[in-house]
């Protein structure tokens, strides 16, 4: 009689883990009245696997129906039916809405049409008209650069009047190593004015010597950004100049000073205002060109702006209310969304159907996939990508299939009170053999080395954290601190260090 695939299997291990063990030189002798049994270490091979079973499933398997209810029309196909991607399957009356569609198609084709007339050419008088517009539009932007540029001169003005003449009234050696002239209640105060100070100089000598070097004709951008940051840090050194200034201890002839910072305070806004408007009557200005220099550039190539942007959204618009008929239709059809075989039928025609009821079942006709449940204690070792071994009860333990795990569930699963975790292995190749519902019996592979010493798990020992096993050194026993690595099926431990080949461990000691 035959031994079955899973007999062999076991068979193939077990023989593996005993060839392991006669690697192994069993000696018995006598050592003081006792009887030690030792082996002789040696490389063997090391599996890891772990046997669970479940159901054939296919990839894909749905269940469809009608977005809409109504009466069923037409049924295309019966159980057992091969049905493409997109095919349609089954469809309710929808007379009116196919109407619908083919009158919208056509409201599409007729905008199309004229906005392809439209884009034939431009009158030569429109291309005139919009070239003036283009000039006049860069007349107007050089206007604005010029005016950014004196906006730019003047915040720089502005700043350094503010403050190395109003400010530096009541400042020691400003621009060296800057001390109020008098004590402030608040230090932190008097000392952010002294630092400020001291920034604002060395900001001041990079600012004048690159407005120095401005020209209309470059980009104004960095200049822009510089000229804002120095104007905030001024209108900052301000502000806390304001407030020590306006404290009530101060004597009377500190309002001078008082007033002189505000009226700096009101300049230096004006400043901000006045630079931020030029930014912005620049920034319009290059707008403006750009969309005339476009304009200009679609007229040329045939087309009047306004005529073929009418025209376009008229077509937009005709295609938005042919998706919308399109879509309408669709809910009174059923549409494979994948390729597979029908498994179940259930509209039948001029029988009324509801809304979301079952009408056709499909299973795809690709890949088919095995869930199975892994054991808490198990699971530590499984990784997508184990390769398996799986046996169908419909063919025997004789017939193996290749399969490997590609998804594990995070999350456990309970199941008979036991914590388990949700697993699908997929078949590696497609046989016409495997169907859906047919049970699996699987072995996963989670780790196979070769070249590996292992010993029986019992003889490791465990000490204050430590593992030790007993070896003949010189016809003594001893114990040698050992490190482990993973336990195989059949209960052998990996040793990582601590045995080398041909060292004699005991493995049993009979009195």
């Amino acid at each position: 009689m035959k031994k079955s695939f899973f007999s062999k299997t076991r068979t193939w291990v077990i023989g593996l883990i005993l060839l392991a063990i006669l690697a192994f030189v069993a000696v018995s002798f006598f050592r003081g009245g006792e009887e030690i049994e030792v082996l002789e270490v040696s490389e063997g091979h090391f599996i890891q696997q772990i046997s669970v079973s479940g159901k054939v499933e296919a990839t894909d398997d749905v269940d469809l129906g009608f977005t809409q209810g109504g009466r069923v029309s037409h049924v295309y196909i019966r159980v057992g039916d091969q049905a493409r991607a997109g095919a349609l399957l089954a469809e309710i009356e929808n007379g009116e809405l196919r109407a619908s569609v083919l009158q919208k198609e056509a409201v599409v084709l007729v905008r199309q049409a004229k906005l392809k007339s439209l884009l034939a050419g431009t009158r030569p008088e429109q291309i005139a008209i919009t070239k003036s517009k283009v000039e006049s539009d860069r007349q107007a932007y050089t206007q604005s650069k010029e005016v950014l540029v004196d906006e730019l001169r003047n915040a720089y003005t502005v700043s350094d009047d503010a403050v190395r003449n109003q400010v530096d009234q009541f400042i020691s050696n400003p621009r060296v190593s800057p001390k109020l002239n008098f004590v402030a209640n608040d230090q932190g105060l008097q000392n952010r004015i002294q630092e400020t100070r001291l920034v604002v100089e060395r900001s001041f000598e990079a600012w004048l010597q690159n407005l120095t070097a401005i020209k209309d004709s470059i980009d104004l951008r960095p200049y822009v950004s510089e000229a804002e940051k120095n104007l905030e840090l001024t209108a900052s050194l301000l502000r806390d100049a304001s407030i020590v200034l306006q404290d009530p201890s101060r004597p009377a002839s500190f309002s001078e000073y008082v007033a002189d910072v505000s009226t700096a305070r009101t300049k230096v806004n004006a400043a901000i205002t006045s630079l931020t408007s030029a930014i912005t009557a620049q920034k319009n200005a290059d707008t403006a060109l750009e969309t005339s220099k476009r304009n200009l550039a679609l007229e040329e190539a045939g087309a009047t702006e306004a005529d073929v942007e009418a025209e376009r959204a008229e077509v937009k618009a005709a295609e938005a209310d042919l998706l919308n008929a399109q879509a309408q239709l669709l809910k009174t059809r059923v549409i494979a969304p994948f390729t597979g075989i029908v498994t179940a039928v259930d509209a039948k025609v001029g029988q009324t159907i509801a809304t979301g009821a079952r009408a056709v079942s499909m299973m795809g006709s690709g890949a088919f996939q095995i869930e199975v449940f892994v054991p808490e204690i198990n699971i530590s070792v499984l990784e997508i990508g184990d390769k398996a071994t799986v046996t169908l009860d419909a063919y025997g333990e004789n017939t193996p299939f290749g399969a490997r795990v590609i998804s594990i569930d995070p999350a456990e699963t309970i199941r008979d009170g036991v914590s388990m975790y949700r697993s699908i292995l997929e078949f590696i190749k497609q046989d016409s053999r495997i169907k859906a519902g047919m049970t699996a019996n699987i072995l996963i592979t989670t780790e196979e080395k070769v070249n590996v010493i292992s010993v029986p798990q019992g003889v490791v020992k465990e000490k204050k954290g430590k593992k030790y096993i007993d070896v003949i050194e010189e016809g003594t026993i001893t114990e040698r601190e050992v490190e482990t690595g993973s336990v195989s099926s059949m209960g052998t431990v990996e040793i990582v260090a601590g045995l080398s080949i041909g060292d004699k461990i005991v493995i049993q000691n009979k009195k």
